[in-house]
């Protein structure tokens, strides 16, 4: 399932399912804590039938304590009294607490749960989805089940439990009463039920609204240079201000659901009450039953109408939650493209490093129609050197993307010391490989931290020597803190230079035996970029290396160079043979070495 197919399958999800039953797919992570369930469950039975004995108590008492023989009897049952309530409160505690614990444990364990799915999901996911719209889900969304798997979950079991109590014990005070108000539930929950469902629709639909508007906010503050370089300030508070305006006028539709089923519900349930206690104020003048027993039914009636009041409330509560779990369940609905195989192939031991390209055709999902590369074939041997170069578009970052199997090919293989990547875990594969890419992503957090993103369980001492290897450590000791310097969000206190060499620290760290360098010094200084340079060469050294470059000059020592052109090979060979053929390479070649410049022209 692509982020497409869930857009176009909201509506429909929500027209189809219950308002409930998105909430279901908690219940697999609630049993993860069997033992707190079932204290929140012994909690919850006891606190009610706590409550529920009051009434009792409060019949005997007008039925025999007002008399001069029962006088005596008053002072046992306010003492009783006293006791109930105290386990009733003893009870609450812990029903709140372990119902509560639970709520935020399901939730922790549901956002882990989400990130780690999103984690495995292949590029083509997010080559469509808005990272601000599923960051929404993963905070926004969860929160909102919190709050109802918490507070709302515990106050619709005490009541729905006390409800059906009440109308059992209502039953047994005065079955003639009880026919009158077991005749008004399906009045009163039949639209409850009604309104519940138009209120979660127009919940799913207020979250929707707000994930755009979180998305806009997102793609905004990250490229907050930008839109003040162009002084788009008032645009873009115009065009968040906008988001934010529609979704709170699908809150208010919400709102008003909300209040009207909250209006209805409590005039229909208390309404009923009033009737009830009408007809049994006839029944004591006839002698069909006693004070204390209408007084025991009336407590009853209170407590199952107060009981069904809550719920009406609750239920707008937990249909917002449902909204949000539908969302989430969407989110861990979706299959990544590339998988690993049912039983993967190992890779040989030790890795030779050897690639290969056989017929391959490809064309991103995104665009099916648009082929992207077609028939490439050639092959890497065991450490050598092969620099890919061409016009933008060619199709030579897209090699690079099938090669760590972020996408499949259409026809034709791609192979890693003789196997098909296809047949491996991707995991395994990627272990294999390091990449510098031209745009290094710099994490908000230390500088170590960052090196120490190539290799999890490096050492200081060996980040220290990737950081020293990669021409970075006099760059880093200049920083206040050092190598525990917080480098800020994608690292912006550094220059690109800098930057790059914290990447190429990354790649020594990893130690894999291929190296993918994607135009790697295109955006650099002169200065930086002989930095930069002697940090690859040093990096190069034993491994093989695929080389994507814009600079000529930074090619012209490969082992081979291939030239690519409307998603084929147009030529391979050295940098001399290329010349002397006078081809694409040669007519690129000229241009860029015209005058003695190295200027980028690709």
């Amino acid at each position: 399932m692509t982020q497409e197919d869930i857009a176009q399958d909201k509506t429909a999800k929500s027209q189809r399912r219950p308002a409930l039953r998105p909430l279901k797919s908690l219940f697999p992570y609630m049993m993860r804590y069997k033992p707190q369930v079932a204290a929140a469950l012994v909690a919850l039975v006891v606190a009610a039938m706590a409550t529920l004995t009051v009434p009792i108590a409060v019949r005997r008492m007008i039925d025999h304590g007002f008399s001069i023989e029962g006088a005596d009897l008053i002072g046992r049952y306010f003492g009783a009294l006293i006791a109930i309530v105290a386990v009733l409160a003893l009870a609450s505690a812990c029903r709140y607490y372990f119902v509560i614990w639970l709520g935020e444990r399901v939730v922790a364990d549901l956002r882990s749960a989400v990130f780690a799915h999103l984690t495995t999901l292949s590029p083509a996911f997010f080559d469509t989805a808005q990272s601000g719209e599923v960051v929404s889900r993963l905070t926004a969304d969860t929160t909102q089940i919190k709050s109802a798997v918490g507070a709302s979950a515990s106050i619709a079991l005490r009541n729905l439990v006390l409800f059906i109590g009440a109308v059992i014990m209502m039953v047994v005070t005065s079955p003639r009463l009880s026919a009158f108000v077991l005749l008004a539930i399906p009045v009163i929950v039949l639209p409850l039920v009604w309104f519940g469902r138009k209120v979660r629709s127009r919940s799913r639909m207020a979250q929707d609204t707000l994930a755009d508007a979180a998305a806009y906010a997102s793609e905004a503050i990250g490229a907050v240079r930008t839109l003040q370089a162009f002084t788009n300030e008032v645009y873009a508070t115009g065009r968040f201000s906008g988001a934010v305006e529609k979704a709170f006028d699908a809150a208010k539709l919400q709102i008003k659901a909300r209040a009207f089923l909250t209006a209805f519900a409590i005039f229909v349930i208390f309404a009923s009450v009033v009737a009830v206690l009408w007809i049994g104020a006839q029944d004591v003048l006839a002698g069909r039953i006693t004070a204390g027993a209408l007084g025991q039914f009336v407590l009853y009636s209170v407590f199952a109408a107060g009981a069904l009041g809550e719920l009406s409330q609750v239920w707008g509560e937990l249909s917002q939650a449902a909204g949000a779990a539908e969302r989430l369940t969407e989110l861990l609905a979706v299959e990544p493209e590339v998988t690993a195989p049912a039983s993967p192939a190992a890779l040989p031991q030790p890795p030779r490093g050897e690639v290969a390209f056989e017929g391959v055709t490809f064309a991103y999902p995104g665009r099916p129609d648009v082929g992207v590369i077609s028939g490439i074939t050639f092959a890497v041997k065991p450490g050598e050197t092969v620099a890919i170069v061409g016009p933008s578009g060619a199709g030579k970052s897209t090699l690079f993307h099938l090669l760590l199997r972020f996408y499949d090919p259409q026809s034709g293989k791609v192979l890693l010391d003789g196997m098909d990547v296809s047949t491996v875990d991707p995991i395994e594969l990627r272990k294999r490989i390091a990449i510098v890419p031209q745009d290094t992503v710099i994490f908000a957090t230390s500088a170590a931290e960052n090196l120490r993103y190539g290799k999890p369980d490096a050492s200081e001492d060996e980040i220290r020597a990737a950081a020293e290897d990669a021409l970075a450590t006099d760059f880093i000791a200049r920083l206040p803190e050092g190598f525990e310097t917080m480098l800020g969000e994608r690292g912006v206190t550094l220059s690109g230079g800098q930057r790059q060499r914290v990447a190429i620290g990354r790649a020594i760290l990893k130690d894999a035996p291929v190296l993918l360098l994607d135009e790697a010094t295109s955006a650099l200084d002169a200065e930086s970029e002989s930095l930069v340079q002697t940090a690859l060469e040093r990096l190069m050294q034993g491994r093989t290396t695929l080389v994507i470059a814009h600079r000529l000059a930074t090619v012209q020592a490969a082992d081979r160079i291939i030239v690519m052109d409307g998603g084929k090979i147009a030529e391979i060979g050295t940098h001399d043979e290329l010349v002397a053929k006078g081809g694409l390479y040669a007519r690129l070649a000229r241009l860029q070495f015209a005058e003695g410049t190295a200027r980028p022209v690709l």
